[in-house]
């Protein structure tokens, strides 16, 4: 058997065991593991990846050093990291039907970095929509770096109680505000946002004050790769996305563009610009998450997310619970507590859920009175549960269950009687292997 060689010059017999080699941290991933298997996973930005992604980034990939890009690094030895990377870009561009792609960034936030880095001056104006509306931090919070070393103007959501678009944006209020400060950027793409977004009219706002349009896609990636959401190509400059929620690969970042000049710059703000080697051992994953995202069962599951997601708004709705926006689009949906109980706080419900099984995240909601630690809303999403081959009656069950936990406001019996029937449902349902 093979020997391992220690820095005080003893040997030991070579074992591949995590649980020998480390017990602890072996018993916390054995928790971890037995904890997504034995819950419902409702927060719109998770997933569970295939054995297959995990594996490749489990791999020697993450022991090299691979600084530059595929023929053009600083190190030897990379022919075929090299392969590697150029297979996820050649997939990735084939997947989302454009010309350039960086597969480098770490995140998605780390991806939005290098575009504003690549595209923009400190100082400069750009406009998004804010944070507390469903925006996202990368996109303009003060104590981000997209807040404070920019200067953001934000578009507002439509609050006429009479408009059919109620708590969409508002494309005519954008426009106005995008013409009088003129900003060189205008990002489309958010965190909470239930609704289709209208690419091709940002677009005509971004021409028509000279601005670059950004769409950053994480969220719905999986469905714009699946045909389920409108694509951001040919309408947006630059296209960020992470490469995990529906997309359901490993976490980690992806910058697109149609542009052969604004490729140039990303590809140096990416790096040397912000980050140095790239992971390649992520960037087999993400080869391996698109390989499968171009795989007609892909079409079928980004599909069922939505139908899903639509099950699960009107089976709340018909509870008595107010969406955000009236219902969703997508693949997640806002939920205003406040109308089924004026007391009830995203963070109880978020607590209670889990303590039954159900793991939501508290959100805000458009002019949420309440703290961003207490808020008034739920943020709920359908990608892991339809990756465990839940369907709309599987929905309907599970808001059943929700309102039971929320209605009862976390009694124990109630929490007792609701987890072990998700329990029970998990097990039908296991994760995928």
């Amino acid at each position: 058997m093979p020997k391992t060689i220690y820095p005080t010059g003893q040997t030991a017999a070579k074992t591949d065991s995590l649980q020998e080699c480390d017990p602890q941290v072996w018993s916390l991933i054995q928790s971890e593991q037995q904890r997504q298997h034995s819950t419902l996973e409702l927060i719109a930005s998770e997933n569970h990846a295939s054995s297959a992604v995990m594996a490749a980034m489990g791999t020697c990939l993450t022991n090299k050093y691979a600084e530059g890009y595929p023929a053009a690094r600083y190190y030897g030895g990379c022919q075929f990291v090299d392969g590697v990377e150029d297979l996820a870009r050649q997939r990735a561009k084939e997947l989302f039907g454009c010309q350039f792609v960086n597969v480098q960034p770490h995140s998605g936030a780390q991806a939005n970095t290098a575009v504003f880095f690549a595209l923009l001056e400190p100082g400069d104006t750009f406009a998004s929509l804010v944070l507390s509306d469903g925006g996202h931090l990368s996109h303009g919070m003060k104590l981000n770096f997209s807040g404070r070393y920019f200067k953001p103007v934000h578009y507002p959501l439509r609050y006429d109680l009479t408009a059919t678009d109620y708590e969409q944006i508002d494309f005519d209020a954008t426009r106005r505000l995008c013409l009088e400060h003129r900003p060189k950027m205008i990002l489309c793409g958010y965190s909470a946002y239930p609704r289709t977004i209208d690419f091709a009219r940002f677009r005509q706002i971004a021409d028509e004050c000279g601005a670059i349009l950004m769409a950053d896609i994480a969220h719905i990636a999986g469905l714009v790769a699946a045909g389920e959401h409108p694509s951001p190509f040919p309408h947006s400059h630059v296209v960020t996305t992470t490469t995990h929620k529906t997309l359901r690969g490993p976490r980690g970042g992806m910058i697109m563009t149609d542009d052969p000049e604004i490729a140039k710059k990303i590809d140096k703000a990416v790096f040397p610009g912000i980050q140095g080697g790239p992971l390649m051992h992520v960037i087999a994953a993400k080869a391996v998450c698109f390989g499968e995202a171009l795989q007609p069962a892909f079409k079928v599951y980004a599909r069922q997310v939505v139908h899903n997601a639509k099950a699960l708004a009107a089976a709340l709705m018909t509870k008595g619970y107010r969406l955000v926006s009236g219902g969703t689009d997508n693949h997640l949906m806002l939920v205003d507590l406040r109308r089924r109980d004026e007391n009830l706080t995203g963070a109880d419900a978020e607590k209670w859920l889990e303590a039954a099984g159900m793991i939501t995240n508290k959100n805000g909601i458009p002019n949420d009175p309440r703290p961003p630690r207490v808020t008034s809303g739920l943020r709920l999403g359908t990608p892991a549960t339809t990756t465990r081959g839940l369907t709309e009656p599987h929905m309907a069950q599970i808001a059943d269950w929700i309102d039971q936990v929320l209605a009862s406001r976390g009694d124990e019996h109630v929490v007792k009687k609701v987890r072990q029937q998700v329990a029970e449902l998990c097990d039908r349902f296991p994760l995928p292997h």
